[in-house]
């Protein structure tokens, strides 16, 4: 009887293998998200700062108008927040490149200015508890004595936050009167090189804009976790060869259907809100 049992259980296991995907278990060192967060922002107010001779322009203008903005660069620090174990508090600041057309008069051509506006804020994640450091091979990195623990001995390993930023909307612009000091913000040092000067703050009038932004963040840390790895990313198609004769490459773009007969409606997505985020500015 026993036998018997045994021949059975081992049919089933024979089926169960027979029918698994032909994989192989693969340990792989990958960045694991331990949390995130989507936002949706409406930043209001926000003061374009411009450079010195810009400036003087926007002083002696009657109307303005943003016509892009767009994200040059951003700065994220991570940092434990006490109280709370395995939580981390993620800063970011936006710099927005604002081009913006200045009219000085009624009826005469705009002038384009750029100035920065920019805007920060504060996301709470859950990003866990680590004590390890990594090194690696042909990497030697200088000790940082403020990284060690007087307490524990150990220095703490923080996660690694990651900010994705869509493409900004200008929302309003508007030309306002200064009513108290501005300060100006700082800038990373590429950025007052690419502008051609230093901002500097605004003493008359200045560019007040509101933006729209989408924004996604993450907390990770590298683990390794085992995978099925199926095959390797072989191609499956040849590279086309390259094609000089203009007319046979339009040819084989589809005729834009969509641009000459826009749809009447779009079906919804729901009244769920997905970038509901714990942010705090």
């Amino acid at each position: 009887m026993s036998d018997l049992n045994l021949d059975a259980e081992q049919a089933v296991e024979a089926a169960e293998v027979g029918s698994r995907p032909d994989f192989d278990p693969v340990c792989l060192d990958v960045p694991r998200i331990y949390d995130s967060c989507g936002a949706k922002d409406c930043l209001r107010s926000l003061t374009v700062f411009f450079t010195a001779e810009n400036q003087a322009l926007i002083d002696t203008a009657t109307s303005v108008r943003v016509t892009r903005v767009s994200v040059i660069t951003a700065t994220v620090d991570v940092d434990s927040v006490a109280f709370h174990r395995g939580y981390y508090s993620v800063d970011e600041t936006f710099y927005f490149l604002c081009c913006c057309e200045v009219y000085t008069a009624a009826g005469a051509l705009p002038t384009t200015v750029t100035g920065v506006a920019v805007s920060s804020k504060r996301v709470v994640l859950y990003g866990s508890d680590g004590c390890v450091k990594r090194f690696s091979s042909g990497e030697t990195p200088a000790p940082d004595p403020a990284e060690f623990d007087c307490c524990t001995g150990l220095a703490g390993s923080l996660p690694t936050a990651t900010v994705q930023v869509s493409s900004p909307m200008a929302l309003a612009a508007s030309l306002a009167p200064v009513t108290t000091p501005r300060i100006v913000p700082f800038v990373p040092e590429s950025l007052a090189e690419l502008l051609g000067g230093d901002l500097v703050a605004p003493a008359a009038q200045q560019v007040v804009t509101t933006i729209g932004v989408f924004s996604i963040t993450t907390l990770s840390r590298d683990v390794q976790l085992m995978l099925p790895s199926y095959d390797f990313c072989i191609p499956r198609k040849e590279c086309d060869d390259r094609n000089d004769d203009p007319c046979e490459a339009f040819n084989q773009i589809d005729f834009p259907a969509d641009s000459f007969f826009p749809p009447a409606s779009r079906d919804s997505d729901g009244n769920d809100n997905p970038f509901d985020c714990h942010c705090t500015s």
